[in-house]
């Protein structure tokens, strides 16, 4: 693949020699033009015309002239911004500053006001549409097409065009592809050394994400470099701006918000108190700041700076000064002139004092020549490509023709050339510059159409990076697994895995909980310590210690979240006390509780918060209350979820979007010590009756939850003298169903029972279609008689033994789940000792989203 090749500097320089002056549009490329001049020369030899004319190496007419309009006029910065592009633009590719106000768009008063400004400030601008070259002067003018008007306002009568192609073709370079952009810096920091930082440059997006990870990268290595940070980029300033935004923007700034800041200054807090309001912590190294956020609506922004260089021990004398040429230094901070400080710095250049050697850092769309033997393109995709802004004097044809001579050059500079590239991007095929297909006549989509070699991830043979050691070790296996990481587990074996290895912060939603639960637990143990204390005293602790979590806002509601709370756990424990006894199975974890730390008592209760770990069965976990020998109950904060929600979640033939296996691996550790009993596990959900309590009627029982374990097969219960009882009662279910049962009686129920084995369903359609639900009918038929109510009767019984089963657990149910239970133990285990796939999640359960990948 070739197209036309450009000439190189050296050829450059060799053609124009010997004239008195050398134009071009491209800085670099005068500069460099400029370096190889070996004969005395008076003023002058290459520049661009905005430089020969002003007398500037480097003009910065954007910023100089918005500052005086911020200064002289009463537009807003961004407005100014706005006029300042527009006017330069059109004065630029029409020569005429006036010209923007033929157009009726622009044309305005403020405009008019704008242009009278630029019109009496000094600028590059202004000297290049007043600049003549003298008589006299052999020029030389290279790469002619990429002059816009004003530029060419200022050649002579005669002069000589230099044409930057030469006849011949360049072949274009086979394209080095890598799995990802720190592959791609590893493979320059493995190519360049402090001895070659002068001889190599490279190209990239100056707003994607390359430059931050070779300048990190090089900065690791040693290797000296220029031409990329400029003054914003600077991480102090950064971090000085993102104090100020979250200073003033929200007083109840979470921890969560300030963490890049106090990272970046060395404090960095816990992860568990990510979730907390900053203000509501005590902790030496946040007082600074919390004192810094209280005071910013009084301060300005001089003393802010002053400030923060107290605190990070960094000193900002060039954004003093920079804040004074603004004017703001010694302006009240606000959140308006937060936004004009930000806006100001993200659109224009901070001119910063630079060390022109190493490796030059050179932005993809700022020019076209890099004066370098060895050039190293990063990227390469669609963000390389100009854009065209739509304004009537600008022709885009003519425009995009420009850039794509600029870019055919850009490609060719340096003697050797390296394209390093990513085929695909966060599993999407990354879209080659656009211009690529202006130069090139085959047709493509990906890089990988094009002449390419693959690179694996290249690892450092240097001093830098970290050493590897092989160690022979067995990865240690597990035997239990808890209810809440078995339900992880299921859903995303990799979000597990990043469960055992990353901190989660603490969450206002658990701290609730853990309120309530603590409560639950001491009153279970302590009834009369708590019925002599200061009720409003109680919640008062409790609200303190969720203030730093929640807005003021919400502290009333949650006051009475409390209160109504506390009250329906007190009803319930009195009105059904829990029988106290010793439970083998179980033991004591040792863990703090709120309101016994507060009442100074301890707790060593055989029944509340009661600790299992069975390595038999492969499970673990914490019982809230052995309510009595034969039920388990667990208090809930959350919405109540009924008994067939509960059964059905914890499904392990079709696993739920939400699994849940709570409930079932509780009793299947409570029935080792109760094997031929009828068992119960109870969701306690207290705070259920918040509305009904408001409203003035509520029923204890609507917050409760209950499932049922029955020690038998359900074909076995479906012919029991407890399923006969509940399939009589509800009558406003079914009037036909109880007539038709009671009529029949129970000897001929289970007679029949104990004839048909019941199907293994559970599904409603599924049983009424089966010979067993039609031998029922048949045979209630003939022991009551032919009526339309017994078919109907019979119908109903069925559907409703449907229902007992999918709201309830049976023998064989808990019996599959022990299986079950043995064999996530072992893939988990196999796992660990390879790696946890993603599996196929529900993505809504996911904690660490942006750790899981789901390209693998």
């Amino acid at each position: 693949m070739s197209f036309k090749r450009s000439r190189s500097i050296d050829s450059l320089y060799d053609a124009v020699a010997d004239y008195d002056l050398v134009l071009t549009t491209d800085a670099p490329l005068s500069h460099a033009l400029n370096r190889r001049l070996d004969r005395p020369h008076l003023g002058r030899f290459a520049a661009t015309p905005r430089m020969l004319a002003s007398g500037e190496f480097d003009p910065q007419d954007d910023r100089n002239l918005f500052l005086r309009l911020i200064d002289e006029t009463d537009l807003s910065y961004k407005h100014a911004a706005y006029l300042l592009e527009n006017i330069l633009g059109c004065w630029e590719e029409t020569g005429d500053l006036r010209a923007i106000l033929d157009y009726d768009r622009f044309d305005s008063e403020e405009t008019r006001q704008a242009i009278s400004v630029i019109e009496s400030a000094e600028s590059s601008h202004r000297d290049l549409a007043e600049y003549r070259i003298e008589d006299g002067t052999s020029v030389a003018v290279i790469g002619e097409k990429q002059f816009t008007a004003l530029d060419k306002s200022v050649l002579p009568d005669s002069y000589d065009a230099i044409d930057p192609f030469a006849d011949d073709e360049f072949d274009l370079p086979e394209f080095h592809v890598f799995d990802g952009p720190t592959a791609i810096v590893d493979a320059i920091v493995e190519n360049v050394s402090p001895d070659t930082a002068d001889d190599v440059a490279i190209i990239m997006d100056s707003g994607g994400e390359y430059p931050a990870l070779v300048e990190s990268a090089f900065e690791a290595a040693g290797i000296p470099f220029y031409g990329g940070p400029g003054f914003t980029d600077d991480e102090t300033i950064r971090t000085y701006l993102r104090l100020l935004r979250t200073a003033h923007s929200d007083s109840r700034a979470r921890v969560s918000d300030v963490r890049p800041i106090l990272t970046h200054l060395g404090r960095p807090p816990s992860v568990v108190d990510d979730e907390k309001f900053l203000h509501e912590l005590d902790h030496e190294d946040l007082r600074p700041l919390q004192e810094f956020c209280r005071t910013i609506d009084d301060d300005t922004f001089g003393e802010t700076v002053a400030m923060f260089e107290d605190w990070s021990g960094k000193t900002l004398d060039a954004f003093h000064e920079e804040l004074r040429v603004l004017g703001l230094h010694d302006d009240r901070v606000t959140s308006d002139s937060i936004d004009d400080l930000e806006f100001y710095l993200q659109s224009f250049d901070v001119p910063v004092d630079r060390d022109d050697s190493g490796v030059l850092l050179a932005d993809a769309t700022a020019a076209a020549y890099v004066d370098r033997p060895v050039v190293f393109y990063l990227g390469m995709d669609v963000d390389w490509t100009h854009r065209i802004l739509d304004r009537p004097w600008i022709d885009a044809d003519a425009k995009d023709e420009q850039y794509l001579r600029q870019f055919q050059i850009l490609l060719q500079n340096g003697r050797d050339q390296y394209y390093l590239v990513q085929e695909t991007s966060a599993g999407q095929p990354v879209t080659p510059c656009l211009y690529f297909h202006d130069l090139l006549d085959d047709d493509f989509e990906t890089i990988g159409d094009l002449p390419h070699i693959p690179h694996t991830r290249l690892s450092s043979n240097g001093d830098s990076g970290f050493e590897k050691e092989d160690v022979d070790v067995a990865p240690s296996e597990i035997d239990v697994v808890s209810q809440s990481s078995l339900n992880t587990f299921v859903n995303c074996p990799r979000d597990y895995y990043f469960d055992r290895i990353v901190d989660n912060p603490d969450r206002d939603y658990f701290q609730k909980g853990n309120l309530f639960h603590d409560y639950a637990e001491f009153y279970v143990n302590y009834p009369d310590v708590v019925e002599g204390a200061d009720r409003s005293e109680l919640v008062d602790l409790m609200l303190a210690e969720m203030r730093p979590y929640i807005p003021d806002v919400e502290l009333e509601p949650l006051e009475s979240e409390f209160e109504i709370g506390l009250d329906t756990i007190e009803e319930f424990v009195a009105a059904d006390p829990p029988t106290d006894r010793e439970y083998s199975h179980y033991e004591q974890k040792e863990g703090d509780n709120f309101f016994a730390d507060h009442f100074e008592k301890s707790i060593d209760s055989p029944i509340t918060e009661r600790w299992f770990e069975n390595p038999q069965l492969g499970g673990k976990g914490k019982v809230d209350l052995i309510h009595a020998p034969e039920t388990l109950l667990d208090y809930k904060s959350g919405g109540r979820k009924s008994a067939s929600k509960v059964v059905s979640r914890s499904d392990i033939e079709e696993i739920s979007d939400e699994p849940d296996f709570q409930a079932l691996l509780y009793l299947a550790h409570h029935r080792q010590e109760h094997p031929d009993e009828r068992l119960e596990f109870v969701f306690f959900h207290f705070l259920e009756l918040v509305d009904d309590v408001v409203a003035g009627e509520p029923d204890l029982e609507d917050a409760l939850v209950r499932v049922t374990y029955h020690p038998m097969p359900f074909g076995t219960y479906a012919g029991s003298r407890e399923a006969f009882d509940a399939l009589c009662d509800g009558v406003a279910e079914s009037n036909d169903r109880r007539k038709t049962l009671e009529r029949l009686g129970y000897d001929a129920y289970v007679s029949f029972f104990q004839r048909y084995d019941f199907p293994e369903t559970d599904d409603t359609d599924e049983l009424l279609a089966t010979d067993f639900a039609a031998r029922f009918t048949e045979y209630a038929k003939a022991e009551v008689g032919d009526y339309v109510y017994v078919e109907d009767g019979t119908e109903s019984a069925l559907k409703k033994l449907v229902r007992i089963r999918g709201r309830n657990y049976f023998e064989g149910e808990v019996d599959a789940f022990e299986d079950f239970l043995d064999a996530q133990v072992d893939r988990i285990n196999q796992y660990r000792a390879s790696q946890f796939p993603v599996g196929e999640p529900n993505f809504d359960r996911v904690t660490h989203h942006d750790l899981i990948r789901t390209d693998d």
